[in-house]
């Protein structure tokens, strides 16, 4: 959940090349099926087995919800892999662009929805994450033709803090361990909303900017078109 997700596809023909910059060849290139793009799917498809795991048997059953946490945490794990294969071998395809923010989206959603559903989590805290979740989703698309907003290492904090409060809420804890999940989300709220102002800056930010670049661009043009209009006038006047 880090970034314009650069969920992969391999297979481009081309050397990899550790930790380059992915340019529009890389893009065009890369298969739709590589083990990036398979881990994005695994990921979407782990959500609906997590969510008949945790409500099973009522959605309060410590070994059922145990084995909801186990399919929660390889969903987490996946969304590190993916990316970082992703960054590392220049694996990008348009499917992964949209399709692993939506994984990523689906299976902290489903699981802040049905703790709250139980009763674990207040419905107002559901609220607040997925209300940042995906409007930085969408401000993501909406600025990725000017800019891609990187991933701070803020926003990774916030995906840390969300994944381990979340999978302690997953699990049926008590005592101490109850009263320690309540502050790890508590931590996590906060950084969900000061994270996500920050990336409401930053867009904002390379929107102006990507839109004066255009009007430059525009403006030169439209610059260089009147000069050769004007000199074929003027060669048109000597004969």
């Amino acid at each position: 959940m880090t970034g314009v997700p650069a969920s992969a596809a391999g297979g481009s023909g081309t050397k990899p090349v550790r930790g380059g910059k992915l340019g529009t060849a890389a893009v065009n290139q890369a298969s739709l099926w590589n083990i990036a793009n398979i881990l994005t799917m695994v990921r979407l498809l782990l959500v609906p087995g997590f969510v008949m795991l945790l409500l099973h048997n009522g959605g309060y059953d410590p070994a059922w919800r145990s084995f909801a946490w186990a399919a929660f945490a390889i969903a987490m794990i996946t969304d590190l892999f993916d990316g970082h294969l992703a960054r590392t071998y220049n694996l990008v395809t348009d499917f992964g662009k949209i399709a692993d923010p939506i994984a990523d989206k689906a299976i902290m959603g489903a699981a802040l929805i049905c703790l709250s559903y139980l009763g674990d989590l207040p419905w107002w805290v559901t609220g607040v994450i997925l209300f940042r979740e995906i409007g930085i989703t969408l401000m993501r698309f909406w600025v990725i033709r000017h800019a891609v907003i990187p991933a701070s290492r803020g926003g990774k904090m916030k995906t840390l803090a969300q994944g381990t409060a979340v999978g302690m809420y997953v699990l049926a804890l008590t005592g101490p361990l109850a009263t320690l999940r309540f502050w790890v989300m508590a931590v996590a709220v906060v950084l969900t909303v000061v994270t996500g102002l920050d990336y409401v800056r930053q867009a904002v930010v390379l929107r102006r900017k990507g839109l004066a670049a255009e009007r430059a661009a525009a403006a030169e043009r439209a610059s260089r078109a009147s000069a050769s209009a004007g000199a074929s006038d003027s060669a048109e006047a000597e004969r």
